[in-house]
């Protein structure tokens, strides 16, 4: 069941593969994104130290959370893969113009998880010509609901 989804990345990037990873989270912070307090537009992936960090990704804490903690509704969060598959990514980004992207936010028995995906930047002429395949896939649908 998806929590929120980056549908900008779509339109910013080529996604070549995707990885589901798992989130450090606080206690709050899990609460406010079971309430739908989580955004993913301007969020971004990092490589530290052999280790994922998500950054951007803006929490808004719930009033009733905590007395006693100052939340930090964008502080750095580290994402859980496989080291394997960790150092399969440093090679990919390392290539020119591949970044890692959060596409989706998801529940998978109980934990909350996050969709990344290996991306390679869309030139401005790649986001027109697939703007104008959507077009033509939605005049398509209507032409045929029509007749």
């Amino acid at each position: 069941m998806s929590i929120v989804q980056n549908k900008k990345a779509f339109h910013d990037y080529f996604i070549e593969e995707k990885y589901e990873t798992g989130m450090v989270l606080e206690g709050w912070e899990v609460k406010a994104i079971r309430d739908g307090r989580v955004q993913l537009k301007e969020a971004y992936v990092i490589i530290r130290k052999s280790e994922l960090y998500l950054i951007g990704c803006h929490i808004s804490p719930l009033k009733t959370a905590s007395t006693h903690i100052n939340p930090d509704s964008i502080r750095t969060r580290k994402l859980l893969l496989h080291a394997e598959q960790i150092k399969r990514l440093i090679g990919k980004v390392e290539r020119a113009g591949y970044t890692l992207v959060p596409l989706d936010m998801h529940y998978k028995t109980g934990r909350i998880k996050l969709e990344i995906g290996l991306a390679k930047g869309k030139k401005e002429h790649d986001k027109r010509e697939s703007e104008k395949q959507k077009e033509w896939e939605r005049d398509k649908q209507r032409l045929m609901r029509t007749k």
